[in-house]
């Protein structure tokens, strides 16, 4: 058979490239041709997914979410660039870890896409995931030229983060970019509120209950100021509110994460040459469901009539809700070794071992 490998990455553990490889060792190994397709959903991974397609990596450095030079990326091909907030200023990116909700920023993000556009490109997709910041994509508006003034006409600096929005009182919309801005979003938080940018994500980016109240009530104020008609929009509260800010400063449009990068990779091109598909991810659970690469995989393949297999380092949905999704058959990394560190430290070789398994379970 031909078969077209899809994963996602093993969160902590293996890129999606190195998952797509594994996969691809033991197909090889039972006789089958493979056609690698490592995919993302808008996250940390969606640039590596891009240059394993065939766009062309370009380094830069830029500014970290509180401020420090990063080395970071962007991938580009024709007139189409693919930007990643993680791997500039997202969680990953914070200095030893420590978590920073007031102060960081997405600074770094509009850096990233102010150097895609002097490289020529005219159409930007640009992925959300992994934010470290709530900070209403103000940072990143102000990279690409939006000025925010406090109540004494000062400019704020760039980088403003969540702490700093309650000081803004007026927002220039940044100059005309002469590109489209795609977003990769998998969340359908608004801005505010209990559903909202601060109460659901603050607390992963290091905010207490109290500064949860004060980041809410901040973002409020910056959606009163920049225009509060796009703050209940679905996706408004991504990333920290980016979502909203690029929709109202930058006519950003939000797409679901997968489908776009799917169509970026020409995903569907490569699944109808293919007679079976594996793909998978570090865990398959309730949430994989919700639109998570797996699923979208999935779905893409049950209607072009291609069974679908999956490996994944732990497996918490039954058989009905596998069916359900268009997933025949499964396999677990924890099921091989259960000790967690010692699967993750083993990934590649495990997820070789799993899909062997798994084929010789399925012939």
């Amino acid at each position: 058979m031909h078969v077209l490998v899809a994963p996602d990455k093993f969160k902590g553990s293996l890129p999606a490239v190195g998952v797509a490889e594994a996969i691809a060792r033991a197909l090889t190994d039972h006789g089958h041709t493979v056609e690698l397709c490592p995919i993302a959903d808008g996250g940390d991974g969606t640039v590596d997914a891009a240059v394993a397609a065939g766009f062309e990596r370009r380094a830069l450095t830029a500014a970290g979410p509180t401020g420090e030079p990063v080395a970071t990326s962007f991938a580009r091909s024709g007139d189409t660039a693919v930007v990643e907030l993680a791997d500039v200023c997202g969680l990953v990116r914070l200095p030893g870890g420590v978590l920073e909700p007031y102060t960081s920023s997405t600074r770094g993000l509009g850096e990233v896409v102010r150097a895609a556009l002097d490289a020529g490109a005219g159409r930007i997709v640009l992925g959300l995931g992994g934010s470290a910041s709530t900070d209403g994509g103000a940072g990143l508006a102000q990279a690409l030229g939006a000025v925010l003034r406090d109540a004494d006409g000062r400019e704020l600096p760039p980088g403003t983060g969540g702490g700093g929005l309650p000081a803004v009182v007026t927002a220039e919309r940044p100059p005309r970019l002469g590109a489209t801005i795609e977003v990769a979003c998998d969340v359908d938080n608004p801005l505010l509120g209990e559903h909202g940018a601060a109460a659901v994500y603050g607390p992963q980016k290091g905010a207490g209950p109290d500064d949860v109240e004060a980041l809410d009530a901040a973002l409020a104020h910056w959606a009163e100021v920049v225009g509060p008609d796009l703050a209940e929009v679905p996706g408004a509260g991504a990333a920290g509110g980016a979502g909203f800010g690029l929709m109202s400063l930058l006519d950003a449009r939000l797409r679901p994460g997968f489908d776009l990068v799917a169509d970026l990779l020409g995903f569907d091109e490569r699944l109808a040459r293919a007679d079976l598909v594996v793909t998978g991810e570090g865990r398959l659970d309730a949430q994989t469901l919700r639109g998570k690469g797996p699923a979208g995989v999935a779905a893409r393949a049950r209607a072009a009539g291609v069974e679908v297999l999956a490996v994944a380092g732990r497996v918490d949905l039954d058989a009905a809700e596998l069916a359900a999704a268009g997933i025949v058959g499964t396999a677990a990394l924890l099921d091989l070794e259960p000790d967690l560190d010692r699967a993750q430290a083993h990934a590649a070789e495990l997820v070789t071992r799993a899909v062997d398994q798994l084929l010789r379970a399925t012939r």
